[in-house]
């Protein structure tokens, strides 16, 4: 049978690693932490695990102390794992079978939680579903100063674990990111990964004009097939693009992109909202876009949630109900309004509860 050894770079990781390392002790053989420049008790938690503990000077390379920790181990297979990432779903018989065959690398899914707001006094968290390769035969290695990547030619194949991310939510990180990939685009410069994170770490800074200078290089350069990050994209592009409210571009996008992403939830559910905010701002212009607005939110329900998709969780069920609900509502259409804003009520959207409270209180 062969060994799994848990590999991890760490720095200040008190408030959750022992609630990662928990999870995951009966997953692998061996723990190996490296350290890159902890003040608390970091380390003391990582040895109360019996892990084996190294320290790195760090340099401002996620692949070169990700690498240097997988060097630390001498098993079979590495799990790559960040401290606010924990296992819910998955266990060790599920993925033996895959760890015989020592050329691929094994995705786990993620659920990267993410604050979306408060409704009624009560905060509003929400998800979207991530595929990563973590799982990594001996000897591969990472390339990439940031967002690393794998350095292999093996297939990727999705296995039956689970996490939960909750880093996201933490925030603080962003400054640093963007300042380690700007300095990666001086050496890459057309590299359309790296555009891509780097106009993402943008538009989560709120940095839209900035963010869609990157997006619309990306577009240019990232290939049509074989980029599973393409998809992602263009849809944070035009997200972007009706922040700054230009709407031409954008719907010039959705026009070129149908056909490709039209099976995406998140695509649809991105369009339903551009079409509305194009009419508001401009009635005359863009009024023959009023009935793709019905359209693209039942499109969204017609598809469903699709994780492979890496989509927000809810643009295929809840979200777009009670984006259905809003449009029917506006429209005249108080009892199908209702019926809509029920159906992401039953799912617990709390937008949607509040909506069929004020809807009854004035009936």
């Amino acid at each position: 049978m062969k060994t799994l050894g848990l590999v991890m770079i760490v720095k200040n990781e008190e408030r959750c690693l022992a609630k990662c390392l928990e999870r995951v002790k009966g997953l692998v053989d061996q723990m190996y932490i490296t350290d890159t420049g902890s003040t608390d008790r970091t380390k003391e938690i990582a040895a109360s695990f019996g892990a084996v503990v190294s320290d790195y000077v760090w340099n401002q390379d996620f692949s070169a102390a990700r690498n240097f920790a997988l060097a630390q181990s001498d098993c079979d297979w590495n799990l790559v794992l960040d401290a606010d990432e924990y296992l819910i779903e998955g266990k060790r018989k599920d993925i033996d079978p895959f760890m015989e065959n020592m050329e691929q690398i094994g995705a786990i899914q993620r659920k990267d939680f993410y604050n979306e707001g408060t409704v009624d006094g009560k905060d509003q968290v929400a998800y979207m579903y991530t595929w990563a390769g973590r799982l990594l035969p001996r000897g591969v290695r990472f390339s990439g100063k940031i967002h690393e990547q794998e350095n292999s030619d093996f297939p990727a194949k999705a296995l039956p674990l689970l996490f939960e991310h909750d880093g996201y939510q933490q925030g603080g990180k962003e400054e640093r990111n963007l300042s380690i990939l700007l300095e990666e685009l001086k050496e890459k410069p057309g590299d359309p990964y790296i555009l891509f994170q780097t106009a993402r770490t943008l538009r989560g800074m709120g940095r839209h004009e900035e963010a869609c200078k990157y997006f619309a290089d990306f577009c240019g350069k990232v290939p049509l097939k074989g980029a599973a990050y393409r998809a992602t994209g263009l849809i944070q592009y035009l997200y972007s693009l009706i922040e700054i409210q230009d709407y031409d571009t954008a719907l010039t996008i959705v026009e070129n992109e149908e056909e490709r992403l039209g099976e995406y939830a998140d695509f649809h559910f991105t369009c339903g909202i551009l079409f509305m905010k194009a009419i508001l701002a401009d009635t005359r212009k863009y009024i023959d876009y009023l009935p793709f607005i019905e359209k693209a939110y039942l499109r969204c329900l017609e598809i469903g949630e699709v994780p492979l998709h890496q989509g927000i969780h809810g643009c295929g069920s809840f979200k777009a109900a009670h984006n259905l609900g809003t449009w029917y509502e506006v429209s005249g259409d108080i009892p199908r309004a209702l019926e809509y804003y029920q159906k992401a009520a039953d799912e617990g959207y709390l937008p949607a509860v509040s909506r069929i409270r004020a809807l009854r209180n004035q009936g």
